[in-house]
């Protein structure tokens, strides 16, 4: 048999969904910060990692692999559409 939904039902419901809300909220405005500063460790963990590597890179090349320049050949012309 199909149940009917009663308006005390529809009230439990309510105060449930809005009871679940606020603890959520109350419980990431207290963990808020301890998530923020675990994410800008690990983001300044990576950006030092990365400028780490790229300094034993920059470091490790030796003279004769780096590129010579190139000859500069004529000059560069801007050219620009007239329309008409």
């Amino acid at each position: 048999m199909i149940d009917q939904a009663s308006f005390t039902g529809l009230i439990k419901t309510i105060f449930i969904l809005l009871s679940i809300y606020y603890i959520a909220k109350f419980v990431m405005r207290l963990a808020a910060p301890y998530i923020m500063t675990y994410a800008a460790k690990k983001m300044e963990q990576k950006m030092k990692d990365q400028f780490g590597n790229m300094q034993n890179q920059q470091s490790k090349t030796p003279k004769s692999e780096i590129p010579k320049e190139k000859k500069k050949v004529g000059e560069y012309i801007d050219f620009e559409e007239i329309d008409e």
